[in-house]
């Protein structure tokens, strides 16, 4: 029986007919995977997602996280599901043996994280930021911070959290006043405010690890002056076991329009509620060197975009098929060609309008799926691809596709589930189904973890300019073989890659023209347009390769392939031209608004 969380067809395809990751079993580090444990990893997540993740949608929305003014309380069924979670293993799929992990590629570990997302993104949530953290920890904390804070965040005794932004600054992290006091010990006493801190605090876990961006004594000016320290809400003694309770509280805890299950929170650190060894102040354990937090936590940042994209796709997968699921489902009204009141009423699917939303929802799911384990792709490529030069190659292709799979997905995930609360009509806004959640749910993604705005910039600020537009030709000239294999392919794939490639070297010529600018205010001015039609041409090329792999076969789910692709072609990419056109001509409009105006 299909799902109603995912597909998995399609997630088979994506993997073995386009990705080809069982190439990747030759490779030492997934030396002992095959497609028979993958495919065994996909069905044991489909299936719990399924059991015990989906089961309290709706209740960790309608009871969502409380806070007594010293304990978060939870529905136990949060907890429940990241313990089952956790027995799967599901919280070292990717990791190290050495940490007990499964070494598993990211491609695939991807794409069972989608079955969770889908199902139940707010308890969901604690898993992906607890793995997170730990990677952070294995890259760059010393080895004694791994055993004791890693270790057990990838068995799932411990959670994880990323606490940067401040309720003053927001993401202007280079504005973080909390700071960190060196003590003779080595140790360091951590003090300030932070907020929209999930999983900042709840009884699920046996410790809360707390990732920290303040600034020493000595702090240079602005972002170069952080530092990151490991702050657990419980110290660890030396043989693993917890110590005293660490001086870390909460102040508040935020009530969101979505994702309730996920507790967001306002910690404060060193305020003198416990004191631990007689003082005041949290005690937090430097990781790295100082002064390079902000560089770190990229690493976590860096993992969480890619949650994020995931997260949008999988809430927007749930929408979608509950939507479709409604529409074969739902009778209502008769073909415009019949003046019979006497005949049946069709379901709505047989209305063209319906079948165009349905459609849309499928480009965008489709297409966002695709994005996201082409990610994990590179990712794994970046990591363990047998060349230097192929690690390179996929490192440049990776950073200008990450602002990417944060946004595109959350943007067009958050039109998907409009869309399929559109299908359901009247019913489509109450909380009798689902979809008005999912949409809530997916309100999130365009902020969680840098909104559409900072992507925008870091995408064309950082990862096209300032590298002189390697990355975007490291794309460009995967986006040409594309372009080459569609046209030997013939038919309509020749036609979509002559479009493709006109709307290539149109983003080329802009983007090489706006250093003409010269102001770099100037030139950012449309970078949320810039960053839209990057985000289409980028999943229009994914739908051109998908297309050239399904080719001629016959079949309901290829023929479904080949329309999605021919809607995304026909409806979506042309959106590219009049943004490009803004761009290009350096429209100023919102630059030049001033606040008296308003």
């Amino acid at each position: 029986m299909a799902s109603n969380l995912v597909s998995a067809r399609n997630i088979e395809f994506l993997l073995y007919e386009w990705l080809d990751v069982e190439r990747l079993s030759s490779r030492e580090r997934f030396a002992e995977h095959s497609r028979e444990s993958y495919d065994a990893l996909l069905e044991l997540s489909a299936q719990l997602a399924t059991d015990h993740f989906a089961t309290h949608f709706r209740k960790s929305d309608e009871q969502e996280p409380t806070f007594d003014g010293t304990t978060v309380h939870l529905i136990p069924e949060i907890g429940d599901a990241l313990k089952r979670f956790a027995e799967m293993d599901g919280f070292s799929l990717q990791a190290d043996e050495e940490f007990g992990g499964m070494q598993l590629p990211a491609t695939v570990g991807t794409a069972a994280s989608t079955w969770f997302t889908a199902a139940n993104i707010g308890t969901a949530c604690y898993s992906f930021l607890t793995v997170a953290n730990a990677s952070l920890l294995v890259a760059h904390a010393s080895d004694e911070i791994k055993q004791r804070y890693a270790r057990p965040m990838f068995e799932g005794r411990f959670f994880g959290t990323m606490a940067m932004s401040e309720p003053h600054a927001g993401t202007s992290l280079g504005d973080v006043t909390s700071r960190a006091i060196p003590q003779a010990d080595g140790t360091y006493r951590v003090f300030g405010s932070k907020m929209w801190i999930s999983g900042g605090d709840h009884e699920i876990a046996e410790n809360i690890v707390h990732l920290v961006l303040a600034k020493l004594p000595d702090a240079p000016e602005g972002t170069k002056g952080i530092s990151l320290f490991v702050v657990p809400k419980f110290l660890v003694n030396e043989d693993g076991s917890l110590g005293e309770r660490n001086d870390v509280v909460l102040s508040s805890i935020n009530h969101k329009l979505g994702s309730r299950g996920t507790v967001n929170t306002a910690p404060v650190f060193g305020d003198g509620a416990f004191q631990p060894g007689g003082e005041s102040g949290a005690i937090g354990f430097l990781v790295g060197e100082p002064h390079k937090g902000l560089k770190y936590m990229f690493h976590m940042m860096n993992a969480a975009r890619l949650a994020v994209g995931t997260a949008a796709t999988g809430t927007a997968s749930a929408a979608y098929l509950k939507s479709l699921d409604y529409a074969r489902s739902r009778p209502q009204g008769r073909a415009l060609t019949t003046t019979d009141q006497a005949t049946p009423q069709v379901e709505i699917i047989e209305h063209t309008d319906v079948r165009r939303m349905l459609l849309a929802q499928k480009s965008y799911v489709e297409g966002a799926m695709a994005l996201a384990l082409l990610c994990a792709s590179l990712l794994d490529d970046e990591r363990t691809a047998e060349t230097e030069e192929a690690r390179a190659e996929a490192s440049k292709v990776l950073g200008v596709l990450t602002p990417i799979v944060k946004s595109w997905p959350s943007q067009w995930g958050q039109e998907s589930t409009s869309l399929a609360i559109q299908v359901l009509g009247g019913a489509g806004y109450t909380r009798d189904y689902d979809v008005e959640q999912h949409w809530r749910d997916q309100r999130l993604n365009p902020i969680h973890e840098g909104t559409h705005g900072i992507q925008a910039l870091d995408l064309l600020g950082r990862k096209i300019l300032m590298d002189g537009g390697a990355g975007l030709m490291a794309l460009a000239g995967r986006m040409e073989k594309t372009i080459a294999a569609a046209r030997e392919l013939g038919g309509e794939p020749s036609a979509y890659a002559d479009q493709l490639k006109a709307q290539l070297d149109r983003i080329g010529e802009v983007t090489f023209g706006l250093v003409a600018l010269g102001d770099p205010e100037k030139i950012m001015a449309n970078a949320s347009v810039y960053l839209e039609a990057a985000g289409h041409l980028v999943v229009a090329w994914i739908w051109l390769e998908q297309l050239v792999v399904a080719g001629t076969t016959e079949g309901d789910f290829y023929n479904g392939k080949r329309q999605a692709g021919r809607y995304f072609f026909a409806t979506e990419l042309p959106k590219i031209t009049p943004m490009l056109d803004l761009v290009a001509a350096g429209d100023l409009t919102s630059y030049e608004m001033q606040d008296a105006w308003f």
